[in-house]
């Protein structure tokens, strides 16, 4: 079966609608949400709609820290992601609420581990930016039996990591549209990128495609209507900062 993970979308309808595309246009036979979908942009009421028609689809939905977070917004803004929390939770409808509140943290399905940010501690939104959290997620993921893939977003970048015959966690650096081979005799953690808010200075959306018939993962680049994007924040009366880094991929 080929599996689009997706993660991080923040409310940005154009980089979603993109990525669902060139997904479907791949062959694409389950979506997998892995968290944030509001946040920072301006189409949370859209973009959670589409998700939720997908789930009638099969597609499987995680809650992320921002969805958190808009489900119930901190009384005091002291980062730039609470900024936008109070704004989302009052364009949500309550439907959209209720659905989201019950939304799990991880998933498993078959030997793929599902998170929003680490296993280790999933509630906690613990960043894997490098080889000792990714280690410390893949030794977590032993308290789900069977588990040899871990796949979160969460750091709005792409990466793989795996763990070689002497045990020691070793990073791959993918290229986008480039199968790798990902055997089930080792294990693996992936984070998959941020489909809505690039931040490696391209403003190109990113998602994933594994299949777990070929055992193979593909990271892609998508473009899309960032401008389009940037100017729905502007019209929205939302932070100008969120729709220039849009246009910057930052």
């Amino acid at each position: 079966m080929k599996l689009a993970l997706l993660s991080d979308i923040h409310a940005n309808l154009q980089a979603l609608d993109a990525c669902l595309a060139h997904a479907r246009a791949q062959r694409a036979q389950r979506f997998v949400f892995l968290g944030d979908m509001v946040g920072y942009g301006a189409d949370p009421c859209a973009v959670v709609e589409r998700i939720m028609l997908l789930t009638e689809e099969g597609a499987m939905v995680l809650k992320g820290n921002h969805d958190a977070m808009a489900l119930d917004p901190p009384l005091e803004v002291k980062t730039v992601g609470d900024s936008t929390a109070a704004w989302t939770h009052r364009q949500l409808t309550p439907i959209q609420r209720d659905w989201m509140e019950k939304l799990p943290l991880t998933i498993q399905q078959d030997s793929s581990l599902f998170v929003h940010a680490s296993a280790n501690e999933p509630e906690l939104w613990r960043y894997v930016y490098d080889q000792r959290a990714a280690a410390a997620s893949l030794d977590a993921s032993a308290a789900w039996p069977g588990v040899r893939y871990v796949f979160g977003g969460h750091v709005h970048k792409q990466s793989l990591y795996y763990r070689g015959a002497s045990d020691d966690l070793m990073v791959f650096i993918p290229q986008a549209g480039v199968a790798v081979p990902v055997p089930k005799r080792r294990q693996w953690l992936a984070t998959i990128g941020s489909v809505g808010q690039p931040r490696d200075g391209k403003p190109l959306a990113m998602y994933a495609l594994f299949d777990t018939d070929l055992a193979q993962l593909t990271f892609h680049r998508v473009p899309y209507d960032h401008h389009a994007a940037a100017a729905t924040i502007r019209r929205a009366g939302l932070p100008d900062f969120f729709a220039d880094r849009l246009e910057t991929g930052r």
